[in-house]
């Protein structure tokens, strides 16, 4: 027999197989995101068509866009240039940035800029709001930034403008950091996580990710390469964007870059050209090291706009900013290597990446046996205008409870984040405490995206 699943007050996102015992008629699907507008555009000087690493935090009621400004191009094109620079842009809403003039790195003779640091680390500095209770005042926002093999600098400031390094020299972890990092602390293990890039040299170069851990933001535990199960091709991950999920920071989020290499296009007009194309995919994990990938297709295609097909553009920026109460906000870079590099917003439903989705014919979902903490079920879901979803509560052997059967509850239809569940007796489960029971989900044109015990 199965072990129960601990549910807890936790939400559970159905973006992998956890809880899923069998499906019939059912299937997991991916909901790709919904383009919205640009929310940044290069104009500045200290700005180019290779302005990158975009990666945002939101602090308050503000959301900060931290980006690489200046890149040399052409002959003096390298990943490690002094020149480059970080620069911030503000935002109130998540949708309109500006540029404020911070005045504290002179560029090209003057101040009034938005630029942070200059210098190889501005190359992927890449940022996070520590909520660590032991991080002290002057340690509340702490970054890491560097290129070349071993050699990712950690930085630490108390309000995301004035950087000053965690220790002399890099940090002690090995990997190939020329792109985007991302440093994070998981509540859920109580630990600082670090994603980094490393070369995959199994059967050829690949570009991979990996990931360490830390309890005090300097030292750190060995990279472990990301494991796949089997059958899962090995893919160029360039960059990974991982975040631990908003209320269900159990499981983390991730939003990889693939590039494929070995694809050609036209680079006419292009500033930096180059080959390879590149778009987004999806994964999950619940430890950091063994991550699902049931979606190989794409999260995020190129589109329409031509060009987006090129080399490194499509690149999700690290942070996930809830925008209002129904959507929250992933934000994509476009136009990579010309003079129009932009970012764009794009908008997926809160808790609802994926789904146990069945079509009219209908289908089911058995869970696997589970032990509730709460008083009430919550779903999120949704159905078309003819759909519709029920409950069915079942014991440990998969026979159905009195008062929980599926034809005690009345059919429910509409869309809702976070809905309780009431069968004709009630939907109290207090009685149900402690004891493993199934849940059995009957759908029809609907979409199952999480569920809760409150």
């Amino acid at each position: 027999m199965t072990a129960p699943v601990a549910l807890g007050s936790r939400r559970e996102l159905f973006v992998d197989r956890f809880l899923i015992d069998r499906l019939e008629g059912a299937a997991l699907h991916l909901h790709p995101p919904e383009r919205k507008e640009v929310v940044f555009q290069v104009s500045q000087p200290w700005e180019s068509a290779c302005t990158a690493c975009y990666n945002l935090v939101q602090e308050s009621d503000r959301v900060l866009l931290y980006y690489r400004g200046f890149y040399p191009i052409g002959q003096d094109y390298a990943d490690g240039a002094a020149s480059q620079t970080t620069n911030l842009a503000v935002s109130r809403d998540g949708i309109g940035f500006d540029h404020p003039d911070l005045g504290l790195v002179e560029f090209e003779g003057t101040r009034r800029n938005n630029v942070l640091i200059q210098g190889h680390e501005s190359h992927n500095f890449c940022v996070f709001l520590d909520a660590n209770p032991a991080a002290g005042p002057e340690q509340r926002f702490k970054a890491v930034g560097g290129t070349g093999r071993s050699n990712l600098h950690g930085f630490a400031s108390p309000d995301g403008l004035r950087w000053t390094p965690v220790k002399e020299g890099p940090l002690e972890v090995t990997g190939a950091f020329d792109s985007l990092n991302v440093p994070l602390w998981d509540p859920h293990v109580g630990r600082y996580r670090l994603f980094s890039r490393y070369s995959e040299t199994k059967g050829g170069r690949v570009r991979a990710i990996q990931s360490c851990t830390s309890e005090d933001f300097v030292h750190w535990t060995d990279p472990e390469p990301h494991q796949y199960g089997d059958g899962v091709p090995l893919e160029h991950f360039y960059t990974n964007a991982t975040t631990p999920c908003p209320g269900a920071e159990h499981i983390l989020l991730s939003f990889p870059m693939r590039f494929l290499p070995e694809r050609e296009l036209d680079t006419a007009g292009m500033p930096y050209p180059g080959s390879g194309l590149s778009d987004a995919v999806f994964m999950t994990s619940r430890d950091g090291v063994h991550w699902d990938r049931t979606f190989l297709e794409a999260w995020l295609r190129p589109g329409t706009d031509q060009r987006n097909w090129s080399h490194r553009s499509c690149t999700p920026a690290p942070g996930l900013v809830p925008t209002a109460d129904d959507e929250w906000s992933i934000y994509i870079s476009e136009h990579y290597g010309w003079s129009t590099n932009r970012l764009r917003r794009v908008v997926v439903r809160p808790h609802g990446l994926a789904s146990v989705r069945a079509g009219y014919g209908g289908g089911e979902l058995v869970t696997r046996p589970l032990l509730l903490e709460g008083d009430a079920l919550r779903l999120n879901y949704a159905t078309s205008a003819a759909g519709s979803l029920r409950v069915e509560i079942q014991d440990e052997s998969g026979q159905p409870l009195p008062g929980f059967r599926l034809e005690e509850m009345d059919p429910v239809f509409g869309d809702q984040l976070d809905a309780p569940v009431g069968w004709k007796a009630g939907g109290d489960l207090s009685g149900l405490r402690g004891r493993p029971v199934r849940l059995r989900v009957a759908l029809q044109d609907a979409d199952l995206f999480a569920v809760r015990s409150v």
